[in-house]
């Protein structure tokens, strides 16, 4: 089982969270890297940036006073589980399985890139809108 860098995991969600914290972001944080981990360190760094840098464009279209995002990542049996939950404008629409986009443009790749890291792991994804926050949940196998 390979050890994560657990000093490049704490870089990249922290990094992120600072960019939140300009963005004047309300951050809500607990967060706890395992020693051992069957996904690489850089796999997990790709789904922690992928999930903040999409709630903080959700975040971006509100007022200051209703942005916030919450993280919470820690051991859950035999998983590493990954919540973000954030403040969004109204609920995301649907079509299908995928949510509907307000980018314009080339787009969605982050998304497709978190999806294949979670499926090469055999994790789950679940997401979950509401009529004013989005949660992201997602279970790796430790």
């Amino acid at each position: 089982m390979p050890k994560p860098d657990k000093y490049r995991v704490d870089a990249a969600l922290n990094a992120k969270l600072s960019l939140a914290r300009s963005r004047d972001i309300l951050l809500t944080v607990t967060a706890r890297a395992p020693e051992w981990l069957s996904v690489k360190d850089v796999d997990l760094c790709v789904v922690i940036g992928n999930l903040m840098d999409n709630a903080m464009e959700a975040c971006a279209k509100l007022p200051k006073e209703k942005r916030f995002i919450r993280v919470y990542m820690d051991i859950k049996g035999e998983n590493l589980y990954i919540s973000v939950t954030n403040s969004s404008p109204g609920k995301p629409e649907k079509s299908g399985v995928f949510f509907v986009t307000s980018k314009a443009g080339s787009h969605g790749f982050g998304l497709l890139r978190m999806e294949a890291i979670i499926r090469k792991y055999n994790g789950i994804q679940k997401t979950n809108g509401e009529a004013d926050a989005f949660t992201a949940e997602i279970l790796l196998p430790i």
